[in-house]
């Protein structure tokens, strides 16, 4: 009799070891299904599209017409590009039109100026020499200015003398009637200063 009442409750155990194993993997299938619904009816995240901004700062290769006119010719063929020995001008991210950075590659006013020999399109235009570039000019801030610490690197830079210092006070001061915006001061005082305290305004805004 113990032997068959021992083994009547090993059969109930294993009996209820099933059901409660067939019953949690009910539950937990019921759980997994809820899950992939629920995750089903969350719509796909949609990607924002990437923002392309132009930056303003940016000068005409020297000799440019009027701006409404470049970009009526301008065929953006890029041949300006590809004659300049200094690789300065690049092409607009947005536009493809050609321009100048000069914080970062100034225009060094070439003697021959093949970028305007290589224009077909006459949005280049010759001129006769390198004062009669007018690509805008330098504008000096005082504040950022370290002139009054020793600084005068733009002076000698400045390849028409359109920038002089005034040692009685410091100051440094651009002389416009000289200045061609070619943007060589901009980009040296952007190399031994924090901060650029002169800067070239295109001509396109004058």
């Amino acid at each position: 009799m113990e032997k068959s009442d021992s083994g009547k409750n090993v059969g109930d155990d294993v009996s209820l070891g099933r059901r409660n194993f067939l019953r949690q993997s009910v539950v937990s299938l019921g759980v997994t299904v809820q899950e992939y619904m629920r995750h089903c009816d969350v719509p796909d995240k949609v990607e924002e599209p990437t923002v392309i901004t132009e930056r303003a700062d940016w000068l005409r290769p020297p000799g440019a017409v009027e701006e409404a006119e470049f970009l009526a010719q301008c065929t953006k063929c890029a041949d300006c590009l590809d004659a300049c020995p200094y690789g300065v001008i690049q092409k607009s991210i947005v536009s493809q039109y050609p321009v100048i950075f000069p914080e970062e590659k100034p225009c060094q006013l070439c003697e021959d100026f093949p970028c305007i020999e290589a224009c077909e399109a006459d949005v280049l235009l010759p001129v006769e020499n390198s004062r009669d570039v007018t690509m805008g000019i330098a504008t000096l801030s005082h504040r950022d200015c370290t002139a009054d610490q020793g600084c005068n690197a733009c002076v000698s830079k400045c390849p028409h003398e359109a920038i002089a210092m005034d040692f009685s006070t410091f100051k440094l001061s651009v002389h416009g009637d000289s200045c061609v915006g070619c943007g060589q001061c901009q980009q040296i005082c952007k190399a031994v200063n924090d901060r650029v305290a002169i800067k070239v305004v295109p001509a396109r805004t004058l």
